[in-house]
């Protein structure tokens, strides 16, 4: 069974990010400092991926409204920023240590549940 999880994350200056499953309607939320919209939205999807109950799924969906995000980590557009590069590493180590298909996908903005959850 796939498992569907939304991301989302917003920066300063309140720094927040979180993910929602659709499954469970379990939702986790974090609270960063001093935070891009990028570097959240990067963070929401690293806890994701460490996630130990979410790591038992036959596979995972991991949605997001970040264009910007989903295509660099799906190898789609390039990281020119040193930190985003550092959290894409991250989330690339996850994903290979992985013994699931894990999918990252874009979706608009309007219909990303934890968009909902974390009130953006």
């Amino acid at each position: 069974m796939t498992t569907h999880v939304y991301v989302d994350g917003s920066g300063k200056p309140k720094s927040t990010y979180g993910y929602y499953v659709k499954e469970t309607g379990v939702a986790k939320h974090f609270r960063g400092s001093d935070l891009t919209n990028n570097q959240a939205e990067y963070l929401a999807i690293i806890e994701v991926l460490k996630d130990p109950i979410l790591q038992k799924a036959d596979s995972l969906i991991i949605y997001s409204d970040s264009q910007n995000t989903v295509k660099q980590l799906n190898h789609e557009y390039a990281i020119n920023d040193d930190a985003l590069r550092e959290l894409a590493l991250q989330a690339w180590d996850l994903i290979s240590k992985s013994n699931i298909k894990i999918k990252i996908q874009w979706i608009p903005r309007k219909m990303n549940l934890a968009g909902k959850m974390l009130g953006s």
